[in-house]
Formats: structure tokens, sequence, C-alpha cells
């Protein structure tokens, strides 16, 4: 369904939830099919099954620190609910507590940035919307 845009364009509605989806499961957020990554964390110029640039995605800092978010709370609540439930030694915790800390924000780290591209793509943000402007590395307009 189209929608309208500061009244100069229009361009069809982006699903964000299923975009969203998409990107978790690592796959391009236009139609599901194609690889994200070409590399562990290296997104692919574009969707090998659509065409779909992702080249234009800006997720930088945003993964991480979800990331950091997320397992620091799980590893908090899980070495308090340890504590509080039995006794351990503190060298028990270092024998689990990083590794799992080290599997966990790995494990997680593609599909965090896959929903971080995919929101940029269902969002137009960044490169992402062709009727915008880009601009160059002097902040010259291309467009």
């Amino acid at each position: 369904m189209p929608v309208l845009d500061h009244g100069e364009f229009e361009r069809p509605r982006r699903g964000l939830w299923p975009a969203m989806k998409r990107g978790m499961l690592c796959r391009c957020p236009n139609c599901g099919e194609g690889r994200m990554f070409r590399a562990y964390l290296k997104v692919a110029d574009s969707c090998e099954a659509c065409g779909q640039e992702l080249h234009h995605h800006r997720a930088d800092d945003a993964p991480p620190y979800l990331v950091i978010f997320i397992v620091g709370h799980l590893i908090v609540g899980l070495m308090l609910h340890i504590e509080m439930a039995y006794r351990v030694a503190p060298l028990v915790y270092l024998a689990t507590m990083i590794p799992l800390t080290i599997v966990l924000s790995l494990a997680m780290l593609p599909p965090i940035k896959g929903a971080v591209v995919a929101l940029q793509w269902a969002k137009y943000m960044h490169g992402f919307d062709p009727a915008a402007p880009r601009e160059g590395a002097a902040g010259v307009q291309l467009h």
C-alpha cells in the first residue's frame, strides 16, 4: 500500500516485523530467501535472490550494545539466582560464566545485526530510500 512521504513521492509500505523476523534469521529483509551476511558479520552488498541492495546499512554500534545489554542481564540474573540458591566457589563462576558470556554474545550478534539492518531497510533509513538525496564523503549531494 503506497504511503505519501512529505508530499513529494509515494513509496510502498514495508512491513517492519516481517522484515525484522527475516533479518533475525540472517535473511534478506525484502524476500527472506537470500543470505544477509557473506561472512560472520559482513553484510552482503546485495541479496543473491532478489537483488535488493544491502550495502546501505549503518548498523555500527547498535548490535553490540544490544547484545551487551541482553547478555549482561541474563548473566547477572543467573549469577544472582545461583548465589541465592547455592554456595558456589568464585572459581566456578570464572569457569562457567565467562565462557557462557562469550558463547551467548557470539551467537546473538548476527541475528541482532540482521534485525537492525532489516529495521533500517523497513523504515527507509540511510541509503535504503531510493528517492532520497545521497551525500558523498564531503557532504556534497550526489542525487
